[in-house]
């Protein structure tokens, strides 16, 4: 994909595709998550959109200047599922941990896609929404602007960290992924107290919890320690 993006007025194709589809922006990030989904990285060119879509490839060119461009919009689009229904309980504790866990779920649902798109910064509408909201409850609960920011970043950083790490397990092979979690019974559990005491006293809850991701308690303990800060500087119980 090249710069020859068309100006907003004359985006909308008025004739549908082939398939009966008017296209938008929205049509356009859907059939890419779908095509991501089920085909990983490589589908993500002009050629495959646009025989998804039944449409030339050029009519891309309407909405999206450049695969960079649309892969923008797609991390927009996952940090927007994340969003959808939300609403604030007014216990940032408990309001941060939902976004964060949203957040994780919805890139587990398009793995291949949070492959591309965690680590982006997209200045949409989606993210920047999210930005004013995480930074609104950490004001609200009473941070100071410096610790606000500082919190806000290691938390995002955080969750799009283990977005990232478990999307590329998901993203696995069936086998292989299947061949990775049996480590732990196949090798680890087999350790003896003679050679590796602490592994052969917790072989078993390795087993079974490695099975999951640590995010969960990773988001618990951040969240406690921004309280202990919070509670620290407020000089008053929490």
């Amino acid at each position: 994909m090249n710069d020859r993006v068309v100006p907003e007025p004359q985006r909308r194709r008025r004739r549908p595709t082939k398939q009966g589809t008017v296209l938008s922006a929205e049509v356009i990030v859907s059939t890419a998550l779908r095509l991501l989904h089920q085909h990983g990285s490589e589908a993500l060119t002009v050629r495959r959109l646009g025989a998804a879509l039944g449409a030339d490839p050029s009519a891309i060119y309407r909405y999206f200047h450049s695969t960079d461009d649309l892969l923008l919009a797609i991390a927009d689009e996952l940090i927007g599922h994340a969003q959808q229904d939300w609403r604030a309980t007014g216990d940032w504790q408990a309001d941060l941990r939902g976004i964060g866990l949203r957040l994780h779920a919805a890139y587990q649902a398009h793995p291949q896609a949070a492959l591309l798109a965690a680590y982006r910064t997209t200045g949409r509408a989606h993210e920047t929404r999210a930005v004013e909201t995480i930074l609104g409850i950490l004001r609200g609960a009473g941070f100071p602007d410096p610790e606000a920011v500082a919190i806000y970043h290691a938390f995002v950083d955080q969750g799009l960290a283990f977005a990232a790490q478990d999307a590329a397990a998901a993203a696995l092979p069936d086998a292989a992924r299947a061949a990775d979690l049996d480590v732990w019974r196949r090798h680890y559990a087999r350790l003896t107290p003679e050679t590796h005491p602490h592994i052969a006293a917790t072989a078993r809850l390795l087993v079974t919890d490695m099975r999951h991701s640590g995010y969960p308690l990773a988001l618990d303990l951040l969240l406690a320690a921004a309280a202990t800060r919070l509670q620290q500087r407020l000089g008053a119980p929490h």
